[in-house]
């Protein structure tokens, strides 16, 4: 799993290298066997900000960060789009990426829905349905994929912020960011990702690894 989205993050467009950062020395050994690049960081990291910010407290040639997690299964194209935005648009501190949201999608907690304002700026993430939609033909549900590109100063200010009421409540990462005044613009997207969340993801990650669809 982790060679495969590794192998995707290297096809990506727009990015100047792909490490893997892991506390676990099995990891780091596996990606070490298929030719990778990777860095040990501390046990203690909270949480993938965390060790991101961690590892690129050192990356002191780095103007921006690309966040995919090893157990995504995304197309490099998607990848790349967000490695682009912040290279075509310097005011930007934080971006990421949405899809259309499906009714199932809309009452299930795993699930991360988001609201925009006009200019493609997050307004607000929940698990939750939102919006809710009172009248028909309004604005379209997105769900939002938890892959995010940074700034660098951002990714290690957002990291030294103490968590937040609305994150702690719907246990959201990302609200740390929009409760401090950081500014995260949504790409909408076409195309397909997979995660890992619940068991029935796992079955349908494994079935996309031995070809039989999926990202």
């Amino acid at each position: 799993m982790i060679q495969h989205v590794y192998e995707r993050a290297a096809a990506a467009p727009g990015l100047d290298r792909v490490v893997v950062l892991t506390d676990d020395e099995r990891i780091a050994d596996a990606v070490s066997a298929f030719g990778g690049r990777v860095e040990i960081t501390p046990a203690d990291c909270a949480s993938g900000t965390d060790r991101i910010a961690w590892a690129a407290r050192g990356w002191e040639d780095v103007d921006a960060v690309v966040n995919v997690q090893g157990d995504w299964l995304i197309e490099p194209a998607l990848i790349g789009r967000l490695g682009t935005h912040l290279a075509e648009h310097p005011e930007d501190p934080m971006v990421t990426l949405a899809v259309p949201a499906s009714e199932e999608e809309m009452d299930d907690p795993a699930a991360v829905k988001v609201v925009c304002d006009r200019r493609g700026y997050a307004l607000y993430f929940s698990r939750a349905a939102i919006p809710y939609v009172r009248q028909p033909a309004g604005v379209a549900p997105l769900k939002h994929w938890g892959i995010y590109g940074y700034r660098r100063r951002t990714l290690l200010e957002l990291a030294a912020l103490p968590p937040t009421p609305l994150e702690s409540t719907e246990s959201l990462e990302q609200l740390r960011a929009l409760e401090h005044g950081i500014p995260i613009r949504v790409l909408q997207v076409e195309g397909r990702a997979e995660s890992m969340d619940t068991p029935q993801d796992v079955a349908r990650v494994a079935a996309a690894l031995n070809g039989k669809g999926g990202a």
